[in-house]
């Protein structure tokens, strides 16, 4: 082979192999005073769950970010390291993206900016004008290709991916962000794709769609999961659903959505919610549920 084709095909395989998840870009190490500073003493706390606090961080300069503990890597400084380097490939519309870390009396990761808060805030806060039908489809849909981009074309699979109203964030333009992913798992460990069961494996991405399904319902009803979530699970598995869709759907919709797309979304959240006990549907057949483009099979 001539000696410049083996040279480009060795670049187009390297270019390839990276463009999986994205090539290693260069993440900014922040000042750990900096960062206290720009969350008020670690006090402006977004969400909070068994991996660490989240916070808004406002810099000088106008900059706002999401700074995220990371208490899993407290003890490993390698592997907070490798944490990092593995955030930084990840490129998907629907992740907020990695900015850079820091280190000090806490391990930290510093992500882009939360120009209009969590989706959760928006729920909760009466003072935000409510999110139309339109925008609460394509917070779904983004989510669910967020998703089906971190199992199938992430290298490796991303299987700790924690997902509610929470942890979404919305930029200036309402695009949806997830923000809570990384190599662990849902129960704290790593799960090394070539060292995972497939039946591990099936039960992880059961998990992660059980999570979109009850995301959805909080779309529908503008309820928390987290304060309400065993009654929005019954609600959706029960035999009474379709006479009580009136009862449960966010007031702030008032009249102002498709009922035929109501009644299809709830059918995709069914199939969500039925995948945590038996993993039937992967998360690139539910997302093309939602874009419309398959048939959605009767539950």
């Amino acid at each position: 082979m001539d000696p410049m084709i083996r040279k480009l095909r060795f670049r187009l395989l390297a270019w390839l192999h990276r463009s999986r998840s994205g090539p290693i870009l260069f993440v900014k190490k922040f000042s750990y005073k900096d960062v206290k500073r720009a969350t008020d003493g670690f006090h402006r706390i977004v969400y909070s769950n068994s991996h660490g606090a989240a916070y808004k961080a406002n810099f000088e300069g106008g900059e706002v970010a999401l700074v995220k503990e990371a208490r899993a890597f407290d003890e490993g400084k390698e592997s907070f390291y490798r944490e990092v380097q593995f955030l930084g490939r990840l490129h998907h519309r629907h992740l907020l993206a990695l900015r850079g870390f820091s280190t000090g009396q806490k391990r930290l990761l510093v992500f882009d900016n939360i120009e209009n808060g969590s989706l959760k805030e928006h729920f909760n806060d009466p003072l935000r004008t409510p999110l139309n039908w339109k925008a609460r489809l394509q917070i779904a849909v983004g989510v669910a290709a967020a998703l089906e981009y971190l199992l199938l074309f992430s290298n490796p699979p991303v299987y700790h991916v924690s997902i509610s109203s929470s942890n979404i964030m919305l930029d200036e333009n309402f695009t949806a962000k997830l923000s809570d992913v990384g190599l662990l798992s849902s129960i704290g460990t790593y799960v090394p794709h070539s060292s995972c069961s497939e039946e591990c494996m099936d039960q992880e991405c059961g998990n992660i769609v059980y999570q979109l399904g009850v995301l959805i319902l909080e779309l529908i009803t503008g309820q928390s999961s987290e304060q309400g979530g065993t009654d929005l699970i019954q609600w959706v598995q029960g035999s009474r659903l379709s006479s009580s869709i009136h009862m449960m759907i966010d007031p702030d919709l008032g009249n102002n959505y498709d009922a035929r797309e109501l009644k299809k979304l709830l059918v995709v959240a069914r199939l969500c919610i039925k995948s945590k006990s038996n993993p039937k549907f992967p998360v690139s057949q539910v997302f093309r549920f939602l874009q419309k483009k398959v048939h959605i099979p009767r539950d």
